[in-house]
């Protein structure tokens, strides 16, 4: 992921919501300094930039645009596939940093709680845009079977430290109960587009698992 776009897309949306730029460099090099470490390879900057594109062509849905557009840069900000709580200690960093910026204290609260619902891929508000933005998380579950093929690829490399059948088992369990929803998406608009691509993905690769284990 090239970084030139993705530093005119912080600085366009920080201008849009009048913070303060002068920590706003800094900002953005701990946040790319984040994505591109060497562990990542799902949860990397190309997440953050697809989550953002699709931001921006869902807008006309969302109540607070600038928030699933916020929560897109700071969700993944810390993950280590070993740990239990990236999407808390994630959620206190946005809470931290967005108040450096001088940030609306209403907007800054919603971005938290955004994040923090993606704890568990369930909501914890009830408003649209915690909804769009679980769905925008999980828009890789519903890509083209080439595509999904190699984003599990990427999280078997995030999960790296564990056995196969460690890794198979856990990974299955997860698959499942998504699969187990009355609905994997939220929005109509995602549920329309992705959910039926979404859940063969998703019995495809379970089966596979079942035949390995």
């Amino acid at each position: 992921m090239q970084i030139k776009p993705l530093k005119q897309n912080w600085f366009n949306l920080l201008n849009e919501l009048e913070a303060d730029l002068s920590i706003s460099e800094t900002i953005f090099r701990e946040l790319i300094a984040a994505y591109t470490d060497v562990s990542r390879h799902y949860h990397d900057l190309d997440h953050v930039w697809h989550l953002l594109t699709l931001a921006e062509s869902t807008e006309d849905i969302a109540e607070y645009p600038s928030a699933i557009k916020l929560a897109a840069w700071f969700h993944d900000y810390v993950y280590d596939s070993q740990a239990q709580d990236n999407e808390i200690k994630s959620a206190v960093y946005a809470e931290e940093t967005l108040s450096r910026l001088n940030l609306d204290r209403d907007l800054t609260d919603l971005v938290k709680q955004i994040i923090l619902s993606t704890q568990k891929h369930q909501p914890m508000l009830n408003s649209i845009d915690n909804l769009l933005f679980l769905d925008l998380d999980l828009s890789i579950l519903g890509a083209s079977g080439d595509r999904y093929f190699k984003y599990a690829q990427n999280i078997r490399k995030e999960y790296s430290w564990l056995r196969d059948r460690d890794y198979q088992m856990g990974r299955k369990r997860v698959l499942t109960n998504f699969l187990n929803r009355d609905k994997i998406y939220y929005t109509a608009y995602f549920n329309r587009k992705l959910e039926q691509q979404a859940r063969a993905n998703l019995a495809r690769e379970i089966e596979l698992y079942t035949l390995l284990v």
